[in-house]
């Protein structure tokens, strides 16, 4: 029932920036953290960045100054802002979110997209 569904991935040159978003639907009540994790061929899948419901932010280090993290509490929808893109940043970008229906809380996974830094 609940659905996280990615967009805005693609391919971008190092120094470029891209948009990432990520809308849950289904019938939500409330979600309590929203983020962005990644993961690279045969690496491990890292944090990029969380926000609270009400805008707390945390950041791994490598994208601080980097990438902004916003959400939109109408539209159940999560963002990545990424500038200053780096080959390193090349990954899989999962949207997460941490919501409930009513019954406790549950983690929520997007389909995953591609963001690819290359000359």
């Amino acid at each position: 029932q609940v659905q996280l569904v990615e967009s805005g991935g693609g391919l971008v040159q190092p120094g470029g920036s891209l948009r990432l978003s990520c809308a849950a639907s289904g019938s939500i009540f409330s979600i309590r953290v929203m983020g962005w994790y990644r993961q690279a061929p045969g690496k491990e899948r890292d944090l990029v960045a969380t926000i609270t419901k009400i805008g707390n932010t945390n950041y791994a280090d490598s994208v601080k100054g980097r990438f902004t993290i916003s959400r939109d509490n109408v539209k159940n929808t999560v963002y990545l802002q990424m500038n200053s893109l780096k080959p390193e940043d090349t990954a899989v970008y999962y949207c997460n979110a941490d919501l409930t229906t009513g019954r406790g809380y549950v983690d929520y996974w997007g389909q995953g997209t591609q963001v690819t830094v290359s000359s």
